[in-house]
């Protein structure tokens, strides 16, 4: 361990899917450490990031600028991720722009922010694509950028471009959970011949990392990331050659799509602390109906080759992934991917997503 003082780290969102590899890379060598935001410093999360050593669980929400204030001062830099399925996408936007704005105002020296795609843009504005939790960040996202131009030198910015958790197609309580159909493991989705980039959570952390250990290189730069793009056979394919169990993926029509386990949660408004009142509050439907678009007409794009330059060792099939997790869950105890997707063992599992596991409940 260095002896010398670590640089202190804001952290807004360290208790979610994303953050809590991204902590764990930061804190892994002492060269960093994490003042990490959570409205339940007693919640499971939260205590499994503050026994990591190096860091600190900080009471309180990002929708107040007094927080806010305290928890950017005197750190050098910040990840910013904020909850938009807490928020909905309009507060979100308010949100994450004066939190960059009050940051640069409290001295902070490198700002990363927690980016998706901005779909509708990428679509060349076609509704039909709109996403709003995507597309209430990457608005904010252009934004830094842009901010950068002129701010760069005071406070340098940069996005992490993420996407759909690898995790989530062998989790519960996700847009993509498989069920198992007469001993075979099925994954039905509205996705046709398109490809989901998929991430894995792993990788978020080490890129997270590679950001602020290269600020100079990292300044104003979108670092868009990505397993590969992941067609649902394939991950089928894959899963029967690591498992040796059977597996297959059905497409579905939007409105079969919407029949099945997510019919409850159609026209909730995606953001649980949105009102649907409000006309510019997305249902939980209309969300992810544009969702599902984006992957199943190749809206998004990835640069393969940059992420394996910056990342040699990264994670690059969903075969490689899913090996590596049936490995890993054996390891500790909790089976093979087999047995851990039975519907049994998936509801006994913590969900990837923190608002699966917070129920979709809490103060904003």
């Amino acid at each position: 361990m260095s002896s010398r003082v670590p640089s202190t780290i804001f952290v807004i969102g360290g208790t979610g899917a994303q953050g809590l590899p991204v902590i764990r890379a930061l804190v892994a060598d002492g060269k960093y450490a994490v003042r990490a935001l959570s409205r339940d410093p007693e919640s499971r999360r939260a205590i499994e990031l503050s026994t990591l050593g190096n860091v600190s669980i900080v009471k309180g929400t990002f929708a107040d600028e007094a927080v806010l204030r305290d928890g950017f001062r005197n750190c050098s830099a910040a990840y910013i991720n904020l909850d938009g399925f807490n928020t909905g996408e309009k507060t979100e936007i308010y949100w994450a722009i004066r939190c960059y704005e009050i940051a640069i105002e409290e001295g902070v020296k490198f700002f990363v922010y927690g980016n998706l795609d901005y779909a509708l843009k990428r679509s060349g504005y076609d509704s039909r694509f709109r996403t709003g939790h995507y597309d209430g960040k990457g608005r904010v996202g252009e934004w830094i950028l842009f901010q950068n131009l002129t701010n760069r030198d005071r406070m340098g910015a940069a996005l992490l471009t993420t996407g759909p958790y690898m995790e989530m197609a062998v989790s519960a309580m996700t847009p993509m959970t498989p069920s198992v159909e007469s001993g075979v493991v099925t994954w039905r989705v509205p996705l046709g011949d398109g490809a989901v980039p998929h991430v894995a959570l792993e990788d978020c952390g080490y890129y997270a990392r590679w950001l602020f250990d290269n600020p100079e290189r990292a300044n104003g730069m979108n670092l868009e990331v990505a397993i590969e793009h992941v067609e649902y056979a394939k991950l089928a394919e894959a899963f029967e050659a690591v498992t040796g169990h059977p597996a297959q993926y059905i497409d579905t029509d939007l409105e079969a799509y919407w029949s099945g386990p997510l019919k409850a949660a159609a026209d909730l408004p995606s953001g649980y602390n949105a009102d649907l009142r409000d006309k510019s509050t997305m249902s939980f439907r209309e969300n992810f109906t544009g969702f599902w678009n984006l992957w199943k007409y190749g809206i998004v794009k990835r640069d393969y080759a940059l992420l394996d330059e910056i990342h040699p060792g990264r994670i690059r099939t969903v075969e490689q992934w899913l090996r590596r997790e049936d490995q890993l869950g054996r390891a500790l105890g909790n089976g093979g991917l087999w047995e851990r997707v039975q519907p049994e063992n998936l509801l006994r599992s913590p969900p990837v997503l923190k608002l699966s596991e917070d129920k979709r409940k809490g103060a904003l």
